[in-house]
């Protein structure tokens, strides 16, 4: 018969290039995910059982198609809606009625930090 010489002892498999594989995928996704606390808008939903009387002349800002506002049905630029809100109100706390139109939630957002930014502070969203 055949004579194939001695069976050579099994080799266990290596353990390192395994070990930086896992290493490497955990710096990988240690760098590419986000840590911190997400940004929120606090505003109040308009049609809840806790509503203010309304005092004052209508204040409807609607937000449509590609950011373009508009206050009490007249088209008004962004950086001029706290100016002709102003006219309108008693005083900063009074509410303003969001509306959004097409569901751009940037130009939303946008609307909201322009009116925060100018004092005011009571925005109901309307959905």
């Amino acid at each position: 018969m055949f004579a194939f010489g001695q069976p050579r002892p099994r080799r266990r498999p290596a353990l390192t290039p395994m070990i930086d594989v896992v290493f490497l995928l955990l710096v990988f996704f240690m760098l590419a995910s986000r840590f911190g606390v997400e940004r929120t808008l606090d505003l109040t939903l308009g049609g809840g059982t806790a509503g203010a009387e309304w005092s004052g002349p209508p204040r409807l800002v609607d937000v449509g198609e590609g950011g373009t506002v508009s206050l009490n049905g007249q088209r008004v630029a962004l950086s001029d809606l706290a100016g002709a809100l102003q006219p309108l109100m008693d005083q900063p706390s009074d509410p303003v009625v969001l509306r959004p139109k097409e569901g751009d939630l940037s130009a939303l957002t946008q609307v909201i930090e322009a009116l925060r930014g100018a004092g005011l502070g009571n925005l109901v969203l309307v959905p």
